[in-house]
């Protein structure tokens, strides 16, 4: 169990860094994309910052879990950006359950907190 909660952490960071690359690199697509959520060009620097950051503190053990509450609100921010435009949320809400799953394997802090299983 812990290594798929280490595939599934290692798999959403991945998708964070990508995103944060994708912002860094710029490109037509980025600022398209951030024209249609209603965000400035401006914030593409911070977001990708913000993003790295995160990613990072959730990949270092000690910090996880305060990795995983921020990667939570990034993933609320964005939800609610999402939804204010009318475009689907699923994905995100699906990538914030996968940071909580797969710390959740990996971390046994999280398993005595809620424990899914009670000894009878």
């Amino acid at each position: 169990m812990v290594w798929i909660g280490r595939v599934l952490s290692g798999l959403v960071s991945l998708v964070f860094a990508m995103s944060a690359f994708m912002k860094l690199k710029g490109g037509a697509e980025v600022t398209e994309g951030m024209a249609h959520l209603g965000l400035p060009e401006r914030l593409i620097l911070p977001l990708a910052i913000l993003e790295l950051s995160c990613v990072v503190v959730y990949a270092i053990p000690r910090t996880s879990v305060l990795g995983a509450i921020l990667l939570t609100g990034y993933m609320g921010g964005a939800i609610c950006t999402h939804w204010r435009v009318g475009d689907p949320f699923f994905v995100q809400v699906a990538i914030g359950v996968v940071v909580w799953l797969g710390l959740f394997l990996r971390e046994p802090r999280l398993k005595e907190l809620l424990p899914l299983r009670t000894a009878r």
